[in-house]
């Protein structure tokens, strides 16, 4: 196996005529150049050092693999391997989708959740049409504690609709003659990207992507075992809204482990689940939510009736699909008086999280949003023109960076290792990279990397990880010990040898980058 080093090819820039010197300065100019750039025998060693990792797995196991490492200073490649070949990246994908948006809406840019109706209400507090939960794509309307870090206990994951409730019976509600509308029309229902498999639409990490976002789109579904062994599991959904209607075949066993089996048709509200759970052994599954949207008017509407709200009709989706005009279909955001409005936390921190814990639900909704922001609609397609746009810039070809979703869960996501490290460069030496590196995870403390690059000097690796079936990768910034930045890709895919074995060796190559860089 043959690691070749290649130069990394900078965007090109203006020059200007370079002034004449005298000898002696041209030789101390070169001596200082020469000092900026790592020494050939470094990348060499280096090389050799990574194809030692490589060639130590059998080749019945190794699958193919793509790396490229650049010294930031000096522009030089310390290591190549199939550098220029499109890999699938997994979640490492999100360091685009980051970018992106950190880029085009800023680091102080927030979301907004509105609540409309057609008119005030009336002196006896009547609403005479329909009221309008009007998503605007925040995907921080749950529990999950911000910002990323924060010491303080998840909370009531329906809080946000509790505060929008209050506010429209502050405005003296007391009766609406319509539905309560889940208004989702600021993106086009496009819930799942191509090259997603069909069963991560039952899973909360394959959860559908809408406008309106209540909980991350999610349920806990809690099942506890009985007190006599065969006895039926009790089954209790969190947050507890009547929203699915649930077969219960699980029994409690007396002895060995819980295997439970869910399923659902996409679609449909109806979840079956069977299986048995071991006694005195409670244990719960995240399932998405099959319509966002109704979901959370759903919340909204239970929360009004909690109040003593009377309400006419019922909850209700409204959707919008891509080959409608925006103003056909959002008549709830675009008319009428606005009864209630939350805003998010601003988009660093969304990012910080979305990185750190690698949500691929909130990636989505950032990509969406910069679809919307910068070329009028939220629809995916719109964004993924904006990334190529963006790719320009960095100046990436287009055949090493194909995205078809924001969050890397798609198959046919495809991203060579050297686009990313010149993606990292790119933002390194942007006036964003303050905001920039709070985004990626400390190997050993944060987030993905909590528990792996333990050994590594404390903040000497700052990088973004990705994993799916056979897929593994991960990339990002090492400073060696002279104080030099290197900024590095490793993408694996199609391996046989357990990813726990892969991931291993993608730390070990890491953890070699550290003696580099002086």
């Amino acid at each position: 196996m043959s690691l070749p080093s290649t130069p990394m090819c900078p965007p090109r820039r203006a020059t200007r005529p370079t002034p004449r010197l005298g000898s002696r300065a041209v030789l101390v100019a070169a001596i200082l150049a020469a000092s900026l750039l790592p020494h050939p025998l470094a990348a060499q060693r280096l090389n050799r050092e990574i194809e030692a990792v490589l060639s130590s797995i059998p080749p019945a196991r190794r699958g193919f693999w793509g790396i490229h490492v650049v010294h930031l200073a000096g522009g030089r490649t310390l290591a190549a391997y199939q550098q220029d070949r499109p890999f699938v990246p997994a979640s490492t994908a999100k360091l685009w989708t980051a970018a992106l948006a950190l880029s085009r809406l800023g680091a102080d840019y927030r979301f907004t959740t509105l609540v409309t109706a057609g008119g005030p209400p009336d002196a006896a507090g009547r609403i005479a049409g329909d009221l309008v939960l009007v998503g605007g794509g925040d995907p921080t309307l749950s529990g999950r504690p911000m910002p990323f870090g924060s010491k303080q206990a998840a909370g009531d994951p329906l809080q946000a609709i509790e505060d929008l409730a209050a506010q429209v019976t502050a405005h003296g509600v007391k009766r609406i003659d319509g539905n309560v509308v889940g208004d989702d029309t600021a993106y086009p229902w496009e819930p799942y990207a191509e090259g997603r498999a069909q069963e991560d639409a039952l899973w909360d990490y394959g959860a559908p992507v809408s406008a309106l976002t209540l909980n991350e789109n999610r349920l806990a579904l809690g099942i506890h075992p009985s007190s006599r062994a065969g006895g039926p599991a009790q089954l209790r959904l969190s947050p507890p809204l009547e929203y699915f209607v649930i077969e219960n075949r699980v029994r409690t066993a007396a002895a060995g482990e819980t295997r439970i089996q869910l399923e659902r048709m996409q679609g449909s509200r109806q979840l079956r689940v069977w299986g048995t759970v071991a006694a005195r052994s409670p244990t719960s599954r995240f399932i998405a939510v099959e319509d966002p949207a109704e979901y959370a008017a759903t919340a909204l509407y239970e929360a009004l009736a909690r109040r003593g709200v009377t309400i006419g009709g019922k909850p209700v989706a409204r959707h919008r699909f891509v080959n409608e005009m925006e103003s056909q279909a959002r008549p709830g955001a675009a008319a009428g008086v606005q009864l209630a409005r939350l805003a998010s936390p601003p988009l660093s921190e969304i990012l910080e999280i979305t990185s750190k814990e690698s949500l691929n639900l909130h990636a989505e909704l950032v990509l969406r949003e910069v679809g919307r922001v910068r070329r009028t609609t939220g629809s995916r397609q719109a964004a993924l023109e904006e990334l190529r746009a963006f790719l320009g810039e960095v100046g990436v070809p287009k055949d090493e960076c194909s995205l078809v979703d924001g969050s890397g869960l798609s198959m046919l996501d495809s991203v060579a290792p050297r686009a990313l490290t010149r993606l990292l460069a790119y933002m390194h030496a942007s006036p964003l990279r303050e905001e920039w590196l709070k985004l990626l995870p400390l190997a050993g403390k944060e987030g993905t990397l909590e528990h792996r690059l333990e050994k590594a000097p404390p903040g000497s690796i700052r990088a973004k990880s990705g994993s799916m079936t056979r897929v593994n990768g991960l990339a990002g910034y090492a400073t060696g010990k002279q104080g030099s930045t290197l900024a590095f890709a490793v993408l694996v895919n199609n391996y046989t040898a357990p990813a726990a074995e892969i991931r291993a060796l993608v730390d070990r190559i890491c953890m070699l980058l550290l003696d580099e860089g002086n």
